[in-house]
């Protein structure tokens, strides 16, 4: 304490305050005495208001200029928003025309039965019938914030949130359960379709997905439905109820409409003309 003490008393060094007092006897000060330093120090002082004052007049008259090339940024952004989203149009207009020429093409060549099938489990085409309906959300007290919990991955710290792996689970015990079909959120789901994340988003086929995530599945809905809730999958959807307030529910429903996927193109697969030998 004496040390803090002595410290708040004598702030000042006692070699500054001795020369203060010296220059202080001898009539000295902080001021220049000739009139040739006291003109310098205005000028100083006038040059250094007239630039402070410039700044700011430059500064209100840029404002406008900065506000507009603001809004004509905006103004493309909105254009070409709407520009892409007419292109999307046409490439659903030509996708569905192309849908028709094969199918047309197929029927010519007496296939249509067996062409209708692989186009359905192929997901190329829309589908209607008997189903089950899911419905997986985020907890109710999910957050943005993380506390440490084994359930915290990157991109998903809230361990309310529904993850890409949990969806993956809940399709996967669906196809295993008997499903004929599959969509999330609207998205056809295909032999080539991917769940992923990116940061706090759940990607299908790369187009991000909002929660409450709707899962339709066609199928035998009495059997799918009890098949998918006895399965792995279904029993570790209930435990991300039951321990991280997940929120689900599972209805059969009478007749499920899936559209078709947005794109079926295979690159690398060729079909094979030899028979098997046994």
């Amino acid at each position: 304490m004496s040390l803090i003490t002595n410290v708040m008393d004598h702030s000042l060094d006692e070699g500054y305050a001795e020369a203060a007092a010296r220059k202080k006897a001898a009539g000295e000060s902080g001021m220049p005495k000739t009139l040739r330093a006291r003109l310098g120090l205005a000028a100083g002082l006038v040059l250094a208001a007239l630039v402070v004052t410039v700044g700011a007049a430059q500064a209100r008259v840029a404002a406008p200029v900065v506000a507009k090339e603001r809004q004509e940024l905006v103004d493309r952004i909105d254009r070409e928003t709407a520009a892409a989203d007419d292109l999307e149009g046409t490439v659903d207009q030509l996708r569905d025309d192309v849908s028709a020429r094969q199918r047309q093409a197929l029927q010519k060549s007496g296939g249509n039965a067996q062409a209708d099938l692989v186009s359905i489990l192929a997901g190329a085409t829309a589908v209607h019938g008997p189903g089950v309906k899911l419905v997986v959300n985020d907890a109710k007290e999910a957050s943005s914030g993380g506390g440490g919990n084994p359930r915290e991955t990157s991109g998903f710290s809230d361990t309310g949130r529904v993850r890409d792996r949990d969806m993956q689970r809940v399709v996967n015990g669906l196809w295993q359960s008997g499903a004929e079909a599959v969509s999330v959120n609207g998205q056809r789901l295909t032999a080539l379709s991917a769940i992923r994340a990116a940061g706090d988003a759940i990607l299908v086929d790369n187009k991000p997905l909002v929660p409450p995530y709707t899962v339709l599945a066609v199928g035998d809905g009495d059997k799918l439905s009890t098949r998918f809730q006895n399965s792995p999958d279904g029993l570790y959807l209930h435990a991300l109820q039951e321990n991280y307030g997940i929120r689900t529910s599972i209805s059969t429903e009478g007749d499920l409409r899936l559209p078709a996927a947005p794109s079926v193109i295979v690159r690398t697969a060729q079909p094979s003309t030899e028979k098997g030998t046994s």
